[in-house]
């Protein structure tokens, strides 16, 4: 029987790349995005529909949700991949940059899951997979609002999968290092406020580390492949990491006043 995965920010990067790579193993793909006109080349391809969503508007995610249903009969992996990125020093954020950032990479996946849970439950299966990063694992300078949202959805999902688990539902972390996709411009913003200038001599080799990181790195199929491998092992495994530059085992490995000394060397050379 033919499956279907329903993922959210399809319209460029991540999204789109996992698009384009689940059709071509013969799924059917519902690609929700908050402007589909502007996909006119998935709307091209052979068992892909796009939908709209946003996922601060809970109408839009039911309707989104309804609209693949009609369209597939089924959902079997859902792909919370919308998100955006905050940076910057937090004294320079906006109370709108932080309901933003809070409402799109927090609040949003809450939204989709809360939408697609109880008919996985029903139908006594399924797959959630939340698109963390390396950033929800270790706290970067300059980076407290994008890092608290993903440490926020590690923790979430980490707790969900005790829940769902009956139910036969799998919780998914697929946990990026660096990508080359364009959330290093389109689904980035950096904090600034007139007359704080504090930070500005920190701030840009950190902002001019982590877009040459961007350049280098590899792309959203890398990213999209991870997902792929998560959803297709059938097993309960939580957390996939990816390109995390061994960051992961040396913050197990080595104790605080060794590790942060580390971060600031490499992040604010």
């Amino acid at each position: 029987m033919e499956k279907v995965i329903f993922i959210t920010g399809a319209s460029s990067g991540i999204g789109l790349e996992t698009a384009k790579l689940f059709q071509s193993k013969n799924w059917k793909v519902a690609a929700t995005m908050r402007t589909p006109e502007k996909a006119e080349h998935l709307r091209k391809i052979a068992d892909v529909e796009t939908f709209s969503l946003d996922v601060t508007d809970v109408a839009s995610i039911k309707g989104a949700v309804a609209g693949a249903l009609e369209k597939f009969g089924r959902i079997d992996v859902v792909v919370n991949n919308a998100g955006y990125g905050l940076l910057g020093p937090f004294e320079a954020a906006s109370p709108e940059q932080i309901d933003r950032q809070f409402q799109t990479n927090l609040f949003g996946l809450f939204n989709v899951c809360r939408e697609i849970i109880p008919y996985f439950r029903e139908q006594k299966r399924g797959t959630i997979v939340n698109i963390s990063s390396l950033g929800g694992r270790v706290a970067f300078p300059f980076s407290s609002l994008y890092n608290a949202t993903k440490f926020a959805v590690e923790g979430f999902s980490e707790s969900l999968q005790y829940e769902l688990e009956p139910f036969k539902i799998r919780v998914k972390l697929i946990e990026p290092g660096p990508i080359k996709t364009d959330f290093y411009d389109r689904s980035q913003e950096v904090a600034r406020k007139d007359g704080l200038s504090v930070y500005d001599h920190r701030v840009e080799p950190f902002m001019e580390f982590m877009n040459k990181g961007g350049n280098d790195a590899p792309d959203g199929s890398a990213v999209a492949q991870a997902i792929c491998d998560a959803v297709t092992d059938a097993s309960k495994k939580l957390r996939y990491p990816l390109n995390t530059k061994g960051l992961l085992g040396l913050r197990r490995l080595l104790p605080e006043r060794l590790f942060f000394p580390m971060v600031k060397k490499i992040f604010l050379k």
